[in-house]
């Protein structure tokens, strides 16, 4: 029987003060500093503050989907 592959999430807030974008992309770099085999994301939430009638913050909650290593992948040093 074949077997495929088997993930782990983790949650994670991203935050930037120049767009939802930054805010992803700084939460997903920082996770592959210390997390192998990232694989996905997805955006739980959206939020952010007001300041003078316009966003000045933005925080994004993600769950970042990773690839848990198998047997065959954890080498015997």
């Amino acid at each position: 029987m074949a077997i495929g592959s088997t993930y782990k999430v983790v949650e994670l807030v991203g935050s930037s003060s120049e767009s939802v974008q930054q805010a992803i992309d700084g939460a997903i770099a920082r996770a592959a500093q210390t997390i192998r085999n990232l694989d996905w994301f997805e955006v739980r939430e959206i939020r952010g503050t007001i300041d003078g009638g316009a966003a000045n913050w933005y925080q994004v909650k993600l769950g970042i989907g990773f690839r848990v290593d198998s047997g065959e992948d954890v080498s015997q040093d």
